[in-house]
């Protein structure tokens, strides 16, 4: 059974990053960047998050210097969603969609990322907030855009949530691995919900 749970948390970091790696192709295409421009915006997305993460727990060098397979990934994600560009009508959707499912799997990674490390639940569910949402706001800042996680639209809430959820699910006894998709379900139907209907938290007004 742990080798199938490590197993699973590979696999949501691999489609964390190929997720965040099409949300940041789409955001740099819709900009109308060159080809170099969208793969750094593709790059920056999807390894964003996690490096931030890595740098506050010491873990360095970072997880994407020392495994190219995310790299590749990264590279051969951007490389497909831009010849496929021409076949999606429908840009701004696809865009959030994958940024959402990004959002609960980078989410996943980086909480267990602090467990493995053995810090406090709380600083965990801030990790994992940092790991799903630091690649966005660096996309976001690059593209002269204020990052979503700082407007109305909830964002880093959904990974607290998320988090919280976690946990629980773990104190009455889930299996780990269904706790795990739980979680990743949870914060990408959660944004999807609240920007439906535009729920979000309040705005200070001056």
């Amino acid at each position: 059974m742990g080798n199938y749970n490590i197993s699973t948390s590979e696999v949501i970091e691999v489609l964390g990053t190929i997720a965040f790696a099409i949300s940041g192709t789409f955001t740099a295409m819709q900009r109308k960047l060159d080809p170099f421009g969208v793969l750094i915006i593709a790059f920056v997305t999807a390894i964003g998050g996690g490096t931030v993460r890595d740098l506050l727990i010491g873990d360095t060098p970072v997880a994407w210097m020392r495994d190219m397979q995310t790299c590749l990934v990264i590279l051969f994600t951007a490389l497909i969603t831009m010849f496929f560009k021409t076949h999606v009508q429908k840009m701004k959707i696809t865009l959030f969609l994958f940024d959402s499912l990004g959002l609960g799997l980078f989410t996943m990674v980086g909480l267990l990322k602090g467990i493995a490390f053995g810090l406090n639940p709380g600083i965990c569910i801030a990790l994992g907030t940092i790991t799903g949402c630091f690649g966005g706001i660096i996309r976001d800042t690059l593209l002269n855009t204020i990052p979503l996680v700082f407007r109305r639209e909830i964002y880093a809430s959904a990974c607290i949530l998320g988090g919280l959820l976690y946990y629980l699910l773990i104190l009455i006894n889930v299996e780990s691995v269904i706790a795990k998709l739980a979680v990743v379900a949870f914060i990408f139907i959660f944004r999807i919900v609240a920007v439906k209907f535009k729920l979000s938290l309040p705005k200070f007004e001056y």
